[in-house]
């Protein structure tokens, strides 16, 4: 068991260690159990709390019993860490409800249908009935106030708008849940990212001061795109697990878009390919980069994890017909409407103007006269079909499920029309 720690480290997944080498050892006496926690401060994941949750997925693929935990009360807390403002607080209804949503997420990844293998649990469970008396007596009598203020998540709030009582307590919460998970279940190792450290060795600290264990933590570092932006983000905002935030289609392309500069990283952290599999991806974007043979895979790979194998042929089918590589009239309405949802298109009560006042409002050519040179020149698409004619208006026979209209400009430029009741 002790090659993953061989295999995180080859996939650039291990920021800091407590002690790796002691880490090592233990592994090799046997599996441990190993937890990761998951604040619901949104209904959903999204794909930057996929590293960490990957990592703890591929321990327990290794063996190693995983503690999946949703944050049932430090979610009504809010994290300092990563953050320079105060977070809003959300009603204890409105976070039950997005730890149940959270919960099914960590089942796509996660086996709990074994406790030998797998736990999922809610730190509520045990932090509801604590009064704040014992609570402060049990627990925070262990935390010295100038060791508490020295960490980089206080400190950097304390020089700004300042910090809240309760915020500054989530550590002491956070040290809590290490403790409580190894009374329970004999938890020796917590895993997070690498702004989670001053959190994590807290329970470490913790449970040493209490019970007089040495336990363990490990991090994963914190993903950077090449070009310098935030991992996770798009022009429409983050990239979400929820289908209903994030469309299948839309995370399907934004793997399938990721820079050649970072896609070999990305399949390292991101992918369960083996060694000998993602060095074949790395020597096939090095050699034929146009192909993106790389992001395609990972692509694949991860829309089908997450979204299911039917949908990801869905979402590839549609990628393919908008280009004119497939039918369109074979696409499912939700499949077409959430692919157009990520090109320039325009929404009209009803026909009745032109293909090239259409090509226009879309916003897939900057004027009419564009449109009309396109239409003249031979590249201008509608439904895969080559438009000719200037003055042609499209109609109901051409509507897709009786509201869409796909245009294309040349091999690579596609926007849409719908057609929406007003």
């Amino acid at each position: 068991m002790t090659d993953i720690l061989d295999d995180l480290a080859w996939r650039g997944l291990i920021a800091q260690s407590t002690d790796i080498d002691a880490l090592r050892a233990a592994m090799a006496e046997g599996p441990i159990t190993v937890y990761c926690g998951f604040d619901p401060t949104a209904p959903s994941l999204h794909v930057g709390n996929l590293v960490p949750l990957l990592t703890l997925t591929r321990l327990q693929r290794a063996g190693h019993r995983a503690v999946g935990l949703v944050g049932g009360a430090t979610g009504l807390i809010g994290d300092p860490s990563g953050r320079s403002t105060e977070r809003s607080l959300n009603s204890s209804e409105v976070v039950a409800e997005w730890v149940a949503r959270i919960r099914v997420q960590l089942e796509k990844f996660l086996d709990f249908s074994d406790e030998t293998a797998g736990i999922l649990v809610s730190n509520l469970d045990w932090t509801e009935g604590m009064s704040a008396i014992d609570f402060l007596r049990d627990v925070g009598k262990h935390f010295p106030v100038n060791r508490m203020l020295a960490r980089e998540s206080v400190s950097a709030r304390l020089g700004g708008d300042g910090l809240s009582y309760t915020e500054f307590s989530y550590q002491i919460l956070q040290a809590n849940d290490y403790l409580e998970l190894n009374r329970r279940y004999g938890c020796t190792l917590q895993i997070g990212g690498s702004d989670q450290w001053g959190n994590i060795t807290a329970g470490t600290d913790l449970i040493r001061r209490v019970t007089g264990g040495h336990v363990h933590a490990l991090t994963v570092p914190l993903i950077t795109k090449a070009d310098g932006t935030k991992f996770g983000k798009t022009a429409g905002g983050a990239v979400w697990l929820n289908p209903e935030m994030t469309s299948p289609y839309a995370f399907y392309q934004f793997w399938l878009n990721a820079d050649d500069r970072d896609v070999v990283k990305f399949l390292k952290i991101y992918s369960f390919r083996s060694r000998e599999e993602i060095e074949g991806l790395e020597k096939a974007a090095a050699d034929r980069p146009a192909g993106r043979e790389a992001q395609r895979a990972l692509a694949e790979e991860f829309t089908t994890l997450l979204h299911g194998a039917d949908e990801c042929a869905a979402v590839i089918a549609a990628s393919a017909a908008l280009f004119g590589q497939g039918s369109l009239e074979e696409l499912p309405a939700r499949t077409l409407g959430e692919a157009l949802a990520e090109v320039p298109r325009a929404e009209v009560p009803a026909l009745g103007a032109s293909f090239v006042d259409l090509l226009a409002e879309s916003g897939l050519v900057k004027s009419k006269s564009e449109a009309r040179r396109a239409v003249k020149e031979g590249g201008a698409y509608l439904n895969n079909v080559k438009v000719t004619d200037e003055a042609y208006v499209p109609s109901a026979d051409d509507l897709l499920h009786g509201r869409f209209l796909v245009l294309r400009r040349g091999k690579r430029s596609v926007g849409g029309v719908e057609i929406v009741a007003a």
